[in-house]
């Protein structure tokens, strides 16, 4: 059996190791389509039913999407900060229904997608700063294991990685994981089993990441959570709101809010 993710050192560039911020947690999945950005918005909403003053970052730089998610359509968004005329706090929108702060991104913009690493390093400093303001940070990276993803992990305290059980979802998060240990090997990372049609099918999603973890990586991510297949998801998003709005008793939002009853700040 070989390491089904070869790690290209001689080709890879790993960002410098950050100071960490404890109130700032990091939501990956390194394949799209896994419900990250879904996961994230539930997470941040949750948190702020909790009592937290939480804010939602962006992160997901030319494919930014929060604000569909959510049917908001701010007057300011991360391109003007990347351009120079607004700050990060300047561009803070408030979503009313979830009681939370988000930070929306420029959806298709490539400018944004191919940041420069000193760019990028200024919006993430920025973003260390602002945090000072809140409970609770979550930051939506991009899906995949490129730079600019890596990169805005950097100072979070932990990061979520979202996966399914396709062969797909697991082979990329297992590739993400890989990459984030070999930059910093301290590298906190937890395990979210989205879309599991129940929870024993859910532990075995687990199982067959931890395994690959432990024996190529001598590495075990713990695993956070795991959330049910549920229609009201879907429902949810195509509606445009948070799903703990249209449906806070679901099965999906019970299990998204028992993920953040862990998390002490």
């Amino acid at each position: 059996m070989t390491d089904p993710i070869p790690l290209r050192t001689d080709k890879v560039v790993f960002p410098t190791a950050l100071l960490q911020c404890a109130n700032m947690i990091a939501v990956a999945s390194g394949k799209g389509g896994v419900g990250k950005t879904w996961f994230s918005v539930t997470l941040c909403h949750a948190l702020a039913r909790s009592g937290k003053k939480a804010l939602l970052f962006d992160g997901d730089f030319g494919l930014a999407n929060v604000d569909i998610q959510l049917g908001l359509t701010p007057d300011k968004d991360l391109g003007g900060v990347v351009e120079g005329s607004a700050t990060l706090a300047d561009t803070v929108t408030r979503y009313a229904e979830g009681g939370f702060d988000i930070l929306a991104g420029r959806s298709g913009s490539g400018s944004l997608a191919t940041l420069a690493s000193q760019k990028l390093s200024e919006v993430r400093n920025d973003l260390i700063a602002l945090a000072r303001s809140y409970d609770a940070v979550i930051i939506d990276l991009g899906a995949g294991i490129e730079r600019p993803v890596r990169q805005m992990a950097g100072p979070a305290a932990f990061t979520f990685v979202v996966l399914t059980d396709e062969p797909t979802s697991l082979t990329d998060a297992y590739a993400y994981i890989k990459l984030s240990r070999a930059a910093n090997p301290d590298a906190d990372l937890r395990v979210v089993v989205n879309m599991a049609a129940n929870i024993i099918e859910g532990q075995k999603t687990y199982e067959t990441i931890r395994k690959a973890c432990e024996g190529f990586l001598g590495y075990t991510p713990s695993l956070s959570g795991i959330i049910r297949r549920d229609t009201k998801v879907r429902d949810a998003i195509r509606a445009q709101m948070s799903l703990l709005t249209r449906s806070p008793t679901s099965e999906a939002a019970a299990d998204v809010e028992a993920i953040a009853a862990q998390l002490r700040f």
